[in-house]
């Protein structure tokens, strides 16, 4: 018997070692001092937990066929249309990110959206790039939709109400222009195949304790988040330890250590290290000097244009806490651009944010291959268009 050959690194398992390699080089020569690294990786802690636990959930949910039962259900609502099948899953994907979280999007939704491929006979590259696409471009309007906004609650000060007050206009201009782009690129017939496919019977799932459990553990974590504003990795962690519990007492050879998103739980602490050490060595100045000061519609376009163009660099996150103080005081206007840039812009590279992260990893225990290249071409169409109208959204009615 021929001994098996291990499975060969993706690219980003290469990135993730890099990034925290070269993190961790930096830290021992002293080019990022203690202090920073240390402030860094205590900002990070939370997301690792919320990151490591999550995955399990999703994974432990999907093998108990919950993503399964909702595909049945979202393919019997479409009729066997696919152009109202289209429009149901814009809308349900973005809903899904404004009230809940855009990373909640990419693990809970991507599953939901292979398994409805599957169902209805439609390429599984459509309905993953819904996701992630809307997982970004959705992500304005309220302080849960997008950790980028729970960052910004303090320096914007608005009551949530408010900031769907002012983000209401860009945000209907960032979903327009995502689901235009999705008919041009993904779901046209020429890409998707047939004009109608033919609604599924309802799903049975095999282990029904095994399906109601992982449900009520999936559910609790939605309203966890929704009604208790528990933080994210408490509520995912309580989540994930009901999944596990019930899958060790019903079929318990499933449990493996494969479960964990090592890549992630690599790649986000060595990325944070990274970005800290540029920020220490004049990130600062040359974000206040690309931004500029003005507060008006020209402002606004560049600090969006800065913020979507490092978030696609670096990664969002610490792009908008980096540009958040290179925005002067009082220029809401341009703080609220740069909110944009840094949500509705990082389409265009794979570690643009963590939710197209997790959504990678999504698509990778689902066996789904987006080529990178088509990734990139048609996220950078998306991400020239959906910024200025979005920022001209704002500008105009927000």
């Amino acid at each position: 018997m021929r001994p098996r050959l291990p499975l060969p690194l993706h690219p980003l398992d290469w990135l993730a070692a890099a990034l925290l390699t070269l993190g961790l080089l930096f830290l021992a020569t002293g080019v990022l001092p203690a202090q920073a690294a240390g402030d860094a990786l205590a900002r990070v802690a939370p997301l690792l937990a919320f990151l490591g636990t999550v995955i399990v959930l999703a994974e432990l949910v999907s093998r108990a066929e919950v993503f399964d039962v909702v595909a049945a259900r979202v393919a019997r609502a479409g009729g066997g249309s696919y152009r109202r099948l289209f429009l149901l899953c814009v809308a349900f994907a973005s809903l899904t990110t404004i009230a809940l979280n855009l990373d909640t999007t990419a693990v809970l939704l991507t599953p939901v959206m292979l398994a409805l491929a599957a169902r209805v006979g439609i390429a599984a590259v459509p309905l993953a790039m819904t996701t992630v696409w809307l997982a970004n471009t959705a992500s304005l309007l309220l302080p849960v939709s997008n950790l980028t906004n729970l960052l910004a609650a303090d320096r914007v000060a608005l009551s949530p109400l408010e900031l769907a007050g002012r983000m209401w206009a860009p945000q209907a201009a960032a979903i327009a222009v995502t689901a235009a782009c999705l008919w041009a690129f993904f779901w046209r017939r020429g890409r998707r195949g047939a004009e109608a496919y033919e609604a599924p019977a309802a799903h049975r799932p095999a282990d029904r304790v095994l399906f109601r459990i992982c449900g009520l553990a999936c559910a609790g974590f939605l309203l966890a988040i929704l009604l208790a504003d528990a933080p994210l990795w408490i509520a995912s962690g309580a989540a994930a330890a009901v999944a596990v519990a019930a899958f060790a007492a019903r079929r318990p050879s499933t449990l493996r250590l494969s479960l964990v998103p090592w890549r992630l739980l690599f790649l986000v602490p060595g990325m944070f290290l990274v970005v800290e050490t540029v920020d220490a060595h004049g990130l600062h100045e040359l974000l206040a000097s690309a931004v500029g000061t003005d507060d008006g519609l020209l402002g606004m376009l560049r600090a969006a244009g800065v913020g979507a163009g490092l978030s696609n660099v670096l990664n969002n996150l610490p792009v908008y806490l980096a540009g958040e103080s290179a925005v002067p005081v009082g220029n809401e206007d341009q703080l609220l651009a740069l909110l944009t840039g840094t949500n509705v812009g990082p389409v265009i590279t794979p570690w643009a944010s963590l939710a197209t992260l997790l959504w990678f990893e999504r698509c990778h225990a689902g066996g789904v291959r987006v080529p990178v290249r088509t990734f990139v071409a048609t996220g950078t169409v998306l991400a020239l268009t959906a910024v200025p109208a979005s920022v001209l959204a704002l500008a105009a009615l927000g």
